[in-house]
């Protein structure tokens, strides 16, 4: 028989991964927001509320999953929606650079 492989750190850094990530998401909304606001008002600011809502399901499901059993990273349907959405907001921001100029 062999003996258990020794535990490592690799859970621990996923999950704090994750923790960066919700953090650069909520920066990046609400850097967004105040750099938007001037062209569409406080309608900007939805965006970064909805950055925020994104970055605390990502904190919870991480931190869920990393008590859970400490060897499940967040997957799944909101990794892929983040991940879309954070896509479409580059596209935009870049559609928004091109149209509006420098």
């Amino acid at each position: 028989m062999s003996a258990p492989p020794p535990p490592t750190l690799a859970a621990e850094r996923t999950h704090l991964a994750w923790r960066r990530t919700a953090i650069g998401l909520v920066a990046g909304g609400l850097a967004a927001s105040h750099l938007l606001q001037e062209f569409v008002g406080l309608a900007a600011w939805s965006l970064a509320a909805t950055a925020a809502v994104v970055a605390v399901a990502l904190a919870v499901v991480s931190h869920g999953r990393h008590l859970a059993d400490g060897a499940v990273p967040p997957g799944g349907r909101l990794v892929a929606a983040s991940a879309a959405g954070v896509l479409l907001l580059g596209i935009a921001a870049v559609a928004f650079v091109v149209l509006h100029g420098p």
